[in-house]
């Protein structure tokens, strides 16, 4: 069974391009639009890891971490914050890692293989 990442952006095009290059290199994806949707959703995907951008409608990142992060069925998942926001490393301390929009593909990569394995 593949490792599972949920993509969290509210751009359609961002949350296309992760799960393609996530999909692509053998991962299993779910994605949500916003914090709000994300919480409807982490509970029955239970992802292995977690991409998240901070500034979105109705629920923004960081108030979604905290609110899924106080569970402790899903406080372990790690997040890896991609953002176009300045001071990104400061929103999620906890986050493994704080990626500025525009991302290298690779990079990205590297750090979920890093985070959860191949």
């Amino acid at each position: 069974m593949p490792k599972k990442i949920m993509v969290v952006d509210d751009d359609p095009a961002i949350v296309d391009y992760l799960v393609s290059l996530f999909e692509d290199n053998g991962y299993a994806t779910c994605s949500a639009i916003d914090g709000a949707d994300a919480l409807d959703i982490i509970g029955n995907e239970m992802p292995d890891l977690i991409t998240l951008d901070l500034e979105m409608p109705n629920e923004w990142g960081p108030r979604f971490y905290r609110k899924y992060s106080q569970d402790p069925a899903l406080a372990d998942i790690p997040v890896i914050v991609i953002s176009g926001l300045s001071g990104i490393h400061l929103a999620i301390r906890k986050a493994v890692a704080t990626i500025q929009k525009p991302f290298d593909a690779d990079k990205v990569i590297a750090i979920v293989r890093e985070t959860i394995g191949a």
